[in-house]
């Protein structure tokens, strides 16, 4: 796996500490500039005029066995809130110009009516109950893994500058909080969290779920692709492969909540250095999250507290990004001031 240029990161640091501002003064939006410039090659870097996000839907055997609060129909539900843009992620996305492309990759709903190319890489209908079977079969998860790859060229072809990883699926925390467990081998207690905001004795329940799974998983969570299909789904293989993809185009990518982190961590036990092209959108209030990032060594841009989902957090980070940016592009430099 490339990692993005030192060369130029060097040279953007360089420029960094050049600039008319006392050293050390843009803090974490020097860090982010720097590491754009190198994921483009650049310094200083083009600004982000392309943000594209991909959001990857799938419903999950697992929720029909007490671990969320919401019912599955609402992940179908949601679907269609994405394409008619009334859903919080369209939002925040019209206020920052980011692209929104949501995909089928597992809803268990046909979803009549809804465009043909949201449906176009649905591979089945809801994942397997995770404690009880594999959410997936071997080919399954490569035409997940797959798919996720063909999308993320696909948004590179359209010109994006920066990719952006959302997920909808009720009940999605739960394998993901499987999928982060297996890849640092941890317990279920230690990575289950509240999910969508359930009481002391769901959250019980649940974390008592994913340690089923994993034990049922056995040896085949320490291989990134076969824990996919023991433990994870297809709107999350999707999403891994998608990451994976970017990374290989060099393409820089923001990420968003549990979702998104689960799948860059796999991803990165695919591909090592992975994680080289990836930042952290915003922490989570999900502890599998900020375990995973500390793993991967990725410091959130944000820390709002947000549990939404969606994408959301990352494009609520994206301005801090653009300002990044900005700042390594426009500010003078001290010597052109004369100091």
């Amino acid at each position: 796996m490339r990692p993005p240029s030192a060369e130029v990161a060097a040279l953007a640091a360089a420029r960094l500490s050049a600039l008319a501002t006392p050293p050390g003064a843009l803090g974490r939006l020097g860090d982010l500039a720097v590491w754009l410039a190198a994921a483009q090659g650049e310094v200083p870097p083009r600004e982000l005029t392309n943000v594209r996000l991909v959001i990857f839907a799938g419903d999950h055997g697992v929720a029909r066995h007490g671990v969320s609060a919401y019912p599955p129909a609402i992940t179908a539900a949601m679907v269609r809130s994405f394409v008619a843009g009334r859903a919080a992620v369209n939002a925040l996305a019209r206020a920052h110009d980011v692209h929104v492309r949501v995909l089928d990759l597992g809803v268990d709903d046909e979803l009549a009516g809804v465009p043909d190319d949201v449906r176009l890489h649905k591979v089945r209908r809801s994942s397997g109950a995770i404690h009880l079977e594999d959410a997936l079969t071997a080919a399954e998860t490569r035409t997940s893994l797959a798919a996720g790859a063909t999308v993320a060229r696909e948004e590179v072809h359209a010109g994006a500058q920066l990719l952006l990883s959302g997920d909808m699926g009720i009940g999605n925390t739960t394998p993901a909080a499987a999928l982060v467990a297996a890849g640092l081998g941890l317990p279920a207690v230690e990575v289950t969290g509240r999910g969508t905001g359930v009481d002391d004795p769901t959250l019980a329940h649940k974390q008592a779920v994913v340690q089923q799974a994993l034990d049922r998983a056995g040896g085949r969570a320490e291989d990134p692709v076969a824990a996919l299909a023991a433990l994870g789904s297809a709107d999350l293989a999707a999403s891994t492969g998608f990451l994976l993809e970017a990374a290989r185009l060099g393409v820089p990518v923001l990420l968003d909540g549990l979702m998104a982190v689960a799948c860059a961590l796999t991803a990165d036990r695919i591909e090592p250095g992975a994680a080289a092209w990836f930042a952290a959108g915003h922490r989570s209030t999900e502890p599998a999250q900020s375990l995973a990032l500390g793993k991967l060594g990725l410091e959130p841009v944000l820390d709002l507290g947000m549990r939404l989902g969606e994408g959301s957090g990352a494009v609520a980070a994206v301005p801090v990004l653009r300002s990044a940016v900005a700042l390594l592009r426009d500010v003078a430099l001290l010597e052109e001031l004369g100091g």
